[in-house]
């Protein structure tokens, strides 16, 4: 694609935000960055924020999501979104965002609490409370349940699924040895409930990577369609 900045383009964002993460930084051909050359082929701009609670930028912005991991972090990629917004050359009606993993959770609970901005979000084996995750992890930035249940809660995608306006594609392998499996399903079951129209592909027997045969081959392909059809 030639950028004229005359035109208007979709544009899809992309993310991770974990404690301490990077993914903004002077280097490319990382695992995402074909795809996402492909959909620069494909007439889409692609970006990137690192907002609070990743690494990089000293000790208080990394350490600031402290026992409510999602609030601030989902904050900063909705201020981002509303800034790329009102660029001339961004299309505002046609904002996506996607994320895997502690990116999925990021995404959906973009889409969720902020879908006057983001008209469509992917999320690949998202976090959808962190009551289901290993508590080796959650407990370091969230104490336990008992002590932070508002932390727990507030920030959860379950918490804000009756907001779901948009389009929203949810992925998830069933052998996933690390965000498990749950968090999808009581995610689909609640948005079942709820009456919500979504998507969602679900991978037998596959972890938490997605990998196996053409797995891969098949979910990139997915993803591309789902965005030239829904943004």
């Amino acid at each position: 694609m030639i950028f004229d900045p005359n035109k208007k383009y979709p544009l899809l964002m992309y993310q991770y935000s974990g404690p301490g993460s990077q993914e903004v930084s002077n280097k490319w051909l990382d695992t995402n960055d074909f795809w996402h050359f492909l959909l620069v082929q494909q007439g889409y701009l692609v970006a990137c924020v690192d907002g609070r609670g990743t690494g990089y930028k000293g000790s208080d912005f990394k350490k600031c999501t402290y026992k409510e991991l999602g609030k601030y972090e989902v904050e900063d990629q909705i201020i981002a979104a509303r800034f790329f917004a009102n660029q001339s050359y961004v299309d505002a009606n046609r904002i996506g965002i996607w994320g895997w993993s502690f990116g999925g959770f990021m995404s959906s609970n973009c889409l969720f609490q902020a879908g006057d901005v983001f008209k469509t979000a992917i999320a690949v084996a998202p976090v959808t409370s962190w009551r289901f995750y290993d508590t080796i992890y959650t407990e370091r930035f969230m104490q336990t349940p008992q002590e932070n249940p508002y932390g727990y809660d507030d920030n959860s995608p379950l918490t804000y699924a009756k907001n779901l306006k948009g389009n929203y594609l949810l992925i998830h392998g069933t052998a996933d040895d690390n965000v498990h499996v749950q968090n999808a399903m009581v995610l689909i079951n609640k948005l079942v409930q709820l009456n919500k129209n979504f998507d969602w592909l679900i991978y037998p027997d596959r972890d938490h990577g997605i990998y196996g045969g053409y797995t891969r081959l098949q979910l990139y392909q997915k993803m591309t369609e789902y965005l030239l059809e829904k943004l």
